[in-house]
């Protein structure tokens, strides 16, 4: 677990809705292959025309499975699919401040 004190990450997704198709991207990205090219190409959520690029947001402006992993998981790697409302995500947090 890391340091809760942090109330603002910056992080990328690539939102689908089936989870075997998210395991597949998650795959190609851990093969090499660019996530913002892979958020372009799958991602369903209006962020993919930006890499998946979620800019800086608070904390608990995201669902809570999504805050869950973007203010206690590793940074720098793909964390998913996370199953939301919304559909599979996987996750790349960027960053996080206080």
């Amino acid at each position: 677990m890391h340091n809760n004190s942090h109330n603002k990450a910056k992080a990328r997704h690539i939102l689908v809705s089936d989870e075997s198709l998210c395991r597949e991207i998650k795959k190609d990205i851990e093969s090499g292959v660019d996530f913002s090219v892979m958020a372009f190409k799958h991602s369903q959520c209006p962020s993919g025309r930006r890499g998946g690029d979620l800019g800086t947001f608070d904390r608990g402006t995201m669902v809570a499975e999504f805050d869950q992993v973007v203010f206690n998981h590793s940074l720098q790697a793909i964390h998913g699919p996370i199953k939301t409302e919304f559909g599979f995500h996987l996750i790349e947090i960027l960053e996080r401040t206080s």
